[in-house]
């Protein structure tokens, strides 16, 4: 199984793109996306940014990504 993380496109180059990540910042490729612009939500996996996907789309995602991490960090707490 595959897990893509949704990420923000805060700055873009020739073949890559600053991202912001759950409040973290990454480059990562933009090879298989180079029509993506600034403001842009993608999938990333594995360093690259595999498609662009709607706002919506990304914050339901991210606040799917916040459960899971609360959740682990609350058993681990224990």
């Amino acid at each position: 199984m595959c897990v893509g993380v949704p990420a923000k496109v805060i700055k873009k180059m020739e073949y890559s793109a600053v991202v912001d990540v759950m409040g973290s910042q990454t480059t990562v490729g933009i090879i298989f996306v180079p029509e993506v612009v600034l403001g842009d939500y993608v999938i990333v996996h594995a360093g690259q940014a595999m498609s662009i996907v709607d706002e919506t789309y990304a914050r339901e995602s991210v606040a799917e990504w916040r459960k899971l991490i609360n959740a682990r960090n609350s058993e681990t707490v224990q």
